[in-house]
Parts: C-alpha cells; sequence; structure tokens
C-alpha cells in the first residue's frame, strides 16, 4: 500500500510539473502548424510569470496577475509576428531575440519595482491560484485505490492545470474538426493554396501566433502563481526548449503532446522524489536525475526517436505572387 501511496504522489506531480510544459508545447503547436516556428516560447513564459507574479502581488488579485501575464506574452508575440511574418525575417532569430529580451528584461524590471535581486515578494492569499477540492474528496481519501486517486491525483489542483488538459481535446477539435483549422494546418502546408482560395495567410499566421502567446501567457502565470509563489530569475529553466522538443516529439499532434510532456513531468517528478538512487549498489547522484528531462530533449532533437517531419512551409515567409 506504501508503494502504491508513493505512486499516487509521483504521478500528482507529473501532472503538475508537466502542466506549462503541455501549455507551451499546445502553443508551439498552433504557430508551427501555421507555418511560425516559434524558440521564442521559453522568452514569453518567463515574461508571463513576472508579470503575472508582479501584478498579483501588487493587487492582490491573481486573476489580474494571470491578465498581465498573457498580456505580456501577447506583446512578445506580436513582435515575433511583425518581425517573421510581416518583414519575413529570419524566424529563429526573432525567437532567440525574444529570449533575451524577456531574460534581461525580467530581472531588469524586478530589480527596479522591488529591490529583491530581480525577484518578486511572495505571493499569498489572493494571489496565488488555488487548489480546487472535489466534491467527497476528503471523505473518499481513506476508501483504498479509488481514494487516493479521486482525493489526490484527480482533485487538488489549480483551475490551470485543468485548463491545460482540456485544452487538448479542444486544440483537436478545432485543428481536425472546424474550418479555420483546417485552413490553418493548409497555410503551414501550402500558403499559396491558401492564398488563391482567397484567404488571408497573414491573418491566419498571426491568429496562431496569437494563440500561442495566451497559452505561452497562460503556462507563465501557472509557474509563477500557482507552481509557486512569486517570480526568480529564470524560473522557466529551460521548459520552452523541452516543451519544443516534446512537440517534435509528438510529431505536431495535440494528444501525442499530452502523453510527450506527461513523460517530460514524470521524469521531473522522479527526479525530485527520488533525489539519489541505489540501483544493486550503484548509486545514481542527484544531478544526473536533474538532468534526465534535458538529456531526453537532446536525444528526441538528436532524432533518435524517429524521424520528425514538420509542416512543409514551416520557417518560410510567405511572398504572394503577382
Amino acid at each position: 500500500m506504501e508503494a502504491f501511496v508513493t505512486l499516487i504522489q509521483v504521478l500528482d506531480s507529473t501532472i503538475r510539473l508537466a502542466t506549462p510544459l503541455l501549455l507551451a508545447c499546445l502553443a508551439g503547436l498552433y504557430s508551427e502548424r501555421a507555418g511560425i516556428f516559434d524558440i521564442g516560447l521559453e522568452g514569453k513564459m518567463l515574461m508571463s510569470a513576472f508579470f503575472s507574479a508582479a501584478v498579483a502581488a501588487v493587487t492582490g488579485s491573481v486573476w489580474l496577475g494571470l491578465l498581465a501575464g498573457i498580456g505580456a506574452s501577447l506583446i512578445l508575440s506580436a513582435l515575433h509576428g511583425v518581425a517573421s511574418i510581416t518583414f519575413r525575417g529570419n524566424q529563429l532569430i526573432s525567437g532567440v531575440a525574444i529570449n533575451f529580451l524577456a531574460s534581461g528584461l525580467t530581472v531588469l524590471v524586478a530589480q527596479s519595482w522591488f529591490q529583491q535581486g530581480g525577484r518578486t515578494p511572495s505571493l499569498f492569499g489572493g494571489g496565488r491560484f488555488e487548489p480546487i477540492n472535489f466534491p467527497f474528496a476528503d471523505a473518499l481519501s481513506s476508501v483504498p485505490v479509488i481514494g487516493p486517486i479521486y482525493s489526490e491525483l484527480l482533485s487538488g489542483h489549480s483551475i490551470l492545470v485543468y485548463v491545460a488538459f482540456l485544452m487538448v481535446p479542444l486544440t483537436w477539435w478545432i485543428l481536425y474538426r472546424t474550418r479555420f483549422g483546417l485552413r490553418l494546418r493548409a497555410v503551414g502546408e501550402n500558403p499559396a493554396a491558401v492564398d488563391t482560395a482567397g484567404v488571408s495567410v497573414v491573418g491566419l499566421r498571426f491568429a496562431a501566433v496569437a494563440i500561442c502567446g495566451v497559452l505561452c501567457g497562460i503556462a507563465g502565470a501557472y509557474l509563477a502563481t500557482a507552481l509557486q509563489a512569486g517570480f526568480v530569475k529564470e524560473m522557466t529553466a529551460g521548459r520552452g526548449f523541452i516543451a519544443l522538443a516534446a512537440l517534435i516529439f509528438a510529431k505536431w499532434r495535440p494528444w501525442h503532446a499530452m502523453g510527450a510532456c506527461l513523460l517530460f513531468g514524470l521524469l521531473q517528478a522522479i527526479a525530485l522524489r527520488f533525489q539519489n538512487i541505489d540501483l544493486g549498489g550503484v548509486i545514481i547522484p542527484v544531478q544526473v536525475m536533474d538532468a534526465l528531462p534535458y538529456i531526453l530533449t537532446v536525444v528526441i532533437l538528436a532524432g533518435f526517436v524517429g524521424k520528425a517531419v514538420p509542416p512543409r512551409a514551416g520557417g518560410e515567409p510567405y511572398v504572394k505572387e503577382r
């Protein structure tokens, strides 16, 4: 029974840690399905994390913090859209610039506002997203097997966790069951055909970039106001790049993206839960455990898990034929 309880606790941590990865992964999915590669997911999450925590700390309202985080992410998305869509710039360079901008600007503004070494004040009360407990969760917690699954694994998460996982079927439905989704996928494969049909390629790509900004904004706000209680320097810790690796691993499909993000979340949860693992007298140090998600990222990006073919028009600016 003790092993089962430990398993539930690890899976509970997996869900919490996979949430920002899943939101960022779905954000990249919308953008890249429309042909706009975005390696600036990290920067958007970081900027959102700071502004959501800062506004929540000042106002005491986590909802205003969430709106501020989404707004900050949308501004960076607009910059990326203007650079890569309007001016047909290099999408990778634009993404790198956004990451550098967010990395420096968040610490600079945080120090100017709060004088706490690039941090925001700790959040409490209405400044944080509180866990949502399902009905009868406490009463059922003592029931064998079903109790821990219901009361600990499914119940007790913040609202943004449930939003993230509900976004998976919603994204699948939008991409594969709506006219907008069909056009979005088409513009990432053959924008000239979409343009010939009288649909705005620029409009669709900006819409995809905007959706990407909203989801990255929610991901960053979750980090600072739900998973943790405030902003600290570089708190995204490479999650944006891990989300990109998960997106490639999932081959740009929503349900597979959820599975990939849960895998990365599981590795992070194991690293946090088991600091040193003894395998028949061989001690695996905590540093190796902490590096597991990043090692898997390198393995995926190196192509060892099979070839992933991105949208054919991905990364290429569209020039309308005269």
